[in-house]
């Protein structure tokens, strides 16, 4: 194993940090309970997005399709990937954690990469929403959002078997928990820019577009319109909605990737705790992506309301007028 690999079962409970040990039980304290609620939001705002787009037939629609998967892959984060590193990082010493280790990083891979991907193709969607609504129903239908949805997933699995194999094949018989390697730099690029780069690009290009488009929208109306408040505030919160879908992606995966590759390129090492931390700041974002692309909607807020107050328990609500 490479010197410069970043061990994650060593940022606990491990004798060459020469942590005291009532610092490293209160940290792992600390991070069981960080890790725990951040598990549970994400598995429960992501929930209220599948069930309401599953039961709901109004929400039936290509679009709401793409929020699914992309509420699917976010659901699987909360479930299978935050709670393994809970357990890898507080117990160094647990017997099976290397086998653990190898699922949490390919589920962690897959799904992440797939989750990015989504979030992508939902900035194409709004893109021919907004800029070409009279051929959006033409463009935009169940077979294209199919395939949206399998080539987000089929990515995000050929990325991570790359970088799987590649992983494999430098330590073969590794035994250590390791967060990512110091690859090739052929394959650090490809990783990266499949899993970050490419989809960052497309939906800032895509985002950017739709926004001069609104403003140009509004300004028309404007000019004809005998009060511009409406317009003014149909403006604004376009260009705020905007900025915090844009904001909130970015804020939560660019530290991570730019960690990461400025670590394998440069001879400066990174400290293991702080790549650690932008890797759990990523994964907030599967937490986030509920309510910035579901409780913006109002017929959303009020399927929420349906759930969490039982209504669809007592009758079928399936057929509901939510707008």
């Amino acid at each position: 194993m490479d010197s410069s690999d970043v061990v994650e079962d060593q940022l606990l409970f491990n004798e060459s940090t020469n942590v005291p040990d009532v610092t490293a039980v209160t940290i792992s304290y600390l991070l069981c309970i960080f890790g725990g609620s951040l598990s549970v939001l994400i598995m429960f705002g992501n929930l209220l997005v599948i069930i309401s787009i599953v039961y709901f037939k109004q929400l039936h629609t290509p679009t709401n399709f793409l929020m699914l998967s992309l509420a699917v892959a976010d659901l699987l984060v909360g479930i299978l990937v935050v709670p393994f590193s809970i357990i890898i990082v507080v117990s160094s010493y647990f017997r099976l954690q290397y086998i653990l280790c190898r699922i949490r990083s390919s589920f962690d891979m897959i799904l992440c990469n797939s989750s990015i991907w989504n979030l992508c193709c939902i900035s194409v969607d709004r893109y021919y929403a907004v800029c070409q609504p009279l051929r959006y129903r033409n463009k935009i239908n169940g077979r294209v959002v199919g395939i949206m949805i399998l080539v987000s997933w089929t990515i995000a699995t050929l990325n991570t078997a790359i970088q799987t194999l590649q992983a494999l094949s430098k330590a073969p018989n590794s035994k250590k928990c390791v967060l990512f390697q110091r690859k090739t730099q052929s394959t650090m690029v490809v990783g990266v820019l499949f899993a970050f780069g490419i989809p960052a690009v497309i939906m800032s290009t895509i985002y950017l577009k739709i926004l001069m488009v609104a403003r140009k929208q509004a300004r028309s109306i404007l000019s004809m319109a005998k009060s511009g408040e409406t317009v003014s505030k149909m403006e604004k919160k376009a260009t705020k909605t905007l900025s915090i879908v844009m904001g909130i992606f970015l804020m939560s995966w660019t530290p991570f990737f730019t960690c990461i590759t400025f670590h394998r390129l440069s001879n400066y090492p990174i400290p293991v705790h702080v790549i650690q931390s932008l890797k759990w700041l990523g994964w907030s974002n599967s937490m986030l992506n509920p309510f910035v692309y579901a409780f913006f909607y109002s017929w959303f807020r009020s399927a929420f309301k349906m759930i969490i107050t039982g209504k669809i328990f007592k009758d079928d609500l399936s057929n509901s007028k939510l707008f």
